[in-house]
């Protein structure tokens, strides 16, 4: 690790998945787990083992929080695995992105445990390894195996434990393992992040950022620890009722469906204290800076980019736990329109396969920072109506070009994030944003639709996740800055420490300045001056139920793109209303803006609660009698 880059090493690494793969360059007749552990050099692969089965947060393959659930919609021609569970394929017989065994674009992230277990069982026989050095190892080790338990908690609810491996002696009956209270694994990943942030195990930053970013960090560890402790503390896991009844085969409840205030209130204090080690240790949020940039921009632009950058700036103080071996570059390739350059139109290094459904672009506020279903001057029912931007509108939109009202007097939030018909899209090459690229998407323009396999299905695209320095070449290139994808940046933290607050002690200025210094750099005014002047519902911010609502939203639209909405849903347990709304977008076979901007449903979503947690195998069921199904599977 001190001379090789973390992402490169891992990367490397992933070829050698399990620690089988990895210990057969050994010699014959050599015990293999020993060997792993005789040197530092072997037992710092092992580790690097371990790092190797993070899921890959950037991938549209792997990742469910892009495909499999309402943010993104792809064309029909587009196959992913977690698209299939959007469209209502998930099944128990093969599971799609199973993480329980590692099966259909799912890792076996019991292995990753169990490499951890191994890792953590032998650390301690490396003779050349110094003390500082082996307890870091002991932290990483212990935060990942902490992690990818959280991350089978998100998806399965209750799940066995994996504390120790098992013993090659063990019984048949010691291996049909049962699943443990969901309590008592979200308590048992908080443990295992404890002791990992135990003063003196870890560093607070990375000083050798050329070999070592990536590399987890105390302010990382605590991080997490304030996001599982929100999730325990949300209604799918804290007092769910729709769980009575799931008991495993000895009858034993793995939910309790009594509400507890009190994992609230540890969520709170958990936020706190990461919050102030970030920000002790540099952590703020990001604000587009035109120092040495080419050209000055205007506010408008200026703000947009806040936004942008804030997800595509490689390692931005922001950024607290960003992870360099998942990369975003192909999900910039289906971000990016084709077309944006009416000259390039056939370039095949972009694909723009990624649409946002209408009703996730409804989510963003007015210019006047409410709802637009509560602002009090902006026109909900005409949205869809047809209007033509003028001179004061031209950072946003084209001057003189005709869209839907929906794309008026929005949030800069709204712009920054989405790319439309009309729209602007500042960057690119184009660094005068007095003559920036703006979209053209209606039937036979440079965005609409070139072919089946590759074009847009709703009529927008998410250009929040596309690097603003990007270029479209001639022929097929596409330059493009792959930046590691931000597990947690600091805006991400602050919501949740305003909706642990707000759950706690209700509204008031403590709740209101952590949202405010989001909505501030988005360029809006605070909550309470916003819905006072602006809402038709002035009150909201007052009272704990609005104030809850406002804070929700205000994690859609911040975190928009980010993989984040799908699991709040679920946590929220809002999934089930908003994943029964129609996906609609734009009519795109139409030439005319009349004939373009008629809403049209592109698919049906159904989602029942049985699909709030994943179905196990039907195999593993069979094997093993002691591990029962979630219910409605």
């Amino acid at each position: 690790m001190r001379n090789i880059k973390i992402g490169l090493y891992i990367v490397l690494l992933t070829v050698c998945s399990s620690c089988k793969k990895y210990l057969d360059i050994v010699p014959d007749n050599i015990p293999t787990i020993e060997n792993a552990f005789t040197m530092r050099i072997s037992a710092e692969r092992f580790l690097f083992t371990c790092y190797a089965y993070m899921p890959l947060q950037s991938s549209l393959t792997a990742n469910p929080a892009f495909t499999a659930g309402d943010e993104f919609w792809l064309h029909n021609d587009y196959s992913t695995t977690g698209y299939s569970i959007a469209r209502g394929f998930q099944n128990v017989l093969d599971p799609y992105l199973n993480y329980w065994q590692g099966s259909q674009g799912g890792k076996d992230l019991y292995q990753g445990i169990r490499d951890c277990n191994i890792f953590l069982e032998n650390v301690g026989t490396v003779p050349d390894l110094d003390e500082y050095e082996r307890d870091r190892w002991i932290a990483e080790a212990k935060f990942l195996k902490a992690y990818y338990h959280f991350w089978l908690i998100r998806m399965y609810g209750p799940i066995p434990l994996k504390k120790e491996n098992l013993p090659v002696s063990a019984g048949i009956e010691e291996v049909k393992v049962r699943r443990d209270k969901v309590d008592d694994c979200f308590n048992y990943v908080v443990q295992l992040l404890d002791e990992a942030a135990a003063p003196e195990m870890l560093p607070n930053r990375i000083d050798n950022e050329a070999a070592e970013l990536g590399r987890i960090t105390r302010p990382i560890v605590l991080a997490l620890k304030a996001y599982v402790l929100v999730t325990a503390a949300s209604p799918l896991f804290n007092g769910n009722s729709d769980y009575i009844g799931f008991t495993d085969n000895q009858g034993t409840a793995l939910f309790n469906t009594t509400i507890d205030q009190g994992k609230w209130e540890k969520a709170a204090a958990a936020c706190k204290e990461a919050i102030e080690l970030c920000e002790m240790n540099g952590s703020k949020l990001y604000y587009y800076s035109q120092s040495g940039q080419q050209y000055n921009v205007s506010d408008t632009t200026r703000i947009q980019l806040n936004i942008r950058n804030s997800l595509t700036e490689k390692w931005n103080a922001e950024i607290i736990w960003g992870n360099p071996n998942s990369t975003a570059s192909t999900l910039q390739v289906q971000a990016t329109t084709r077309g944006l350059d009416p000259a390039k139109r056939t370039n095949g290094g972009v694909a723009g396969n990624l649409g946002v459904p209408i009703k996730v672009t409804e989510v963003f506020y007015s210019d006047r920072g409410v709802p637009i279903t509560e602002d009090s001057e902006w026109d909900y029912a005409g949205r869809y109506e047809l209007k033509t931007a003028g001179q004061e509108e031209r950072y946003n939109l084209k001057y003189g070009y005709t869209t839907a009202s929906i794309n008026f007097n929005r949030e800069p939030r709204y712009y920054a994030s989405l790319g439309f018909d009309g729209g602007i899209w500042y960057g690119q090459g184009r660094f005068n944003d007095n003559d920036p690229w703006y979209l053209m998407a209606k039937k036979g323009q440079s965005a609409s639709t070139i072919a089946n396999h590759s074009h847009n299905a709703t009529g927008f695209w998410p250009k929040k996740l596309v690097y603003y320095t990007n270029v479209i070449g001639d022929g097929n290139t596409y330059t493009k800055i792959d930046y590691p994808w931000p597990v947690i940046r600091l805006a991400d933290l602050y919501l949740l420490y305003a909706e642990a607050l707000n759950e706690t002690t209700g509204p008031g200025a403590e709740v209101y300045k952590w949202i405010d210094r989001v909505r501030e750099r988005a360029g809006l005014q605070g909550v309470v001056t916003s819905w006072q002047t602006a809402s038709v519902n002035p009150g909201k911010p007052g009272v704990k139920d609005g104030m809850r609502d406002i804070i929700r939203q205000e994690r859609l639209i911040e975190l928009a793109f980010e993989g984040q909405r799908f699991w709040d849903l679920r946590r929220w347990k809002t999934a089930i209303s908003e994943l029964n709304k129609p996906i609609t977008g734009w009519d795109l076979a139409q030439v005319t803006s009349a004939g373009y901007y008629r809403e049209k449903q592109i698919f049906k979503q159904v989602f029942t609660t049985r699909d709030y947690l994943w179905p196990i195998r039907e195999t593993e069921m069979l094997a093993n009698k002691n591990t029962v199904q979630n219910p409605g599977w």
